[in-house]
């Protein structure tokens, strides 16, 4: 069987790691990951790296930052004066909260600092700014 190329549905087991060896995601206990090479659906540098494998070949594979959920941009930084705030919520630093746009699209936001003149929300993705490692394990490749 040809290795895997862009176009082929593929299941793979996998492990990913921050630089520091704590682990944010895995597969482990849950079936594979599936998916189409070049459809989108994950990260690109992921599916960069499934190309060229083998089922049952194992990848230990660097995605930097750009390639994974991009930089991590200040102007995605919000800081919410405190009579914006909803006097029912009591936010805490690491509180998840979602901000709804007036076209009505919601976006989560990472409550990053609460002071007495307000709250700043984080509205990157939480590993925006990290490069992550992966152990990528190809299970099959379901369609060539």
């Amino acid at each position: 069987m040809a290795p895997a190329r862009k176009g082929d549905t593929v299941r793979v087991h996998y492990m990913g790691k921050l630089e520091d060896g704590s682990v944010f995601d895995s597969s482990a206990n849950r079936e594979p990951l599936e998916f189409t090479i070049g459809a989108g659906t994950v990260l690109g540098g992921f599916e960069q790296s499934v190309i060229g494998m083998n089922p049952g070949e194992t990848r230990q594979q660097k995605i930097s930052a750009e390639q994974a959920y991009g930089l991590h941009r200040k102007e995605m930084m919000i800081e919410l004066p405190k009579d914006e705030v909803p006097s029912d919520l009591n936010p805490k630093v690491g509180d998840q909260l979602w901000l709804e746009d007036p076209m009505g699209r919601k976006t989560s936001v990472m409550v990053t600092d609460v002071s007495e003149s307000g709250i700043t929300l984080d509205a990157n993705h939480p590993l925006a700014g990290k490069d992550l490692y992966f152990q990528i394990d190809l299970v099959e490749i379901l369609t060539s």
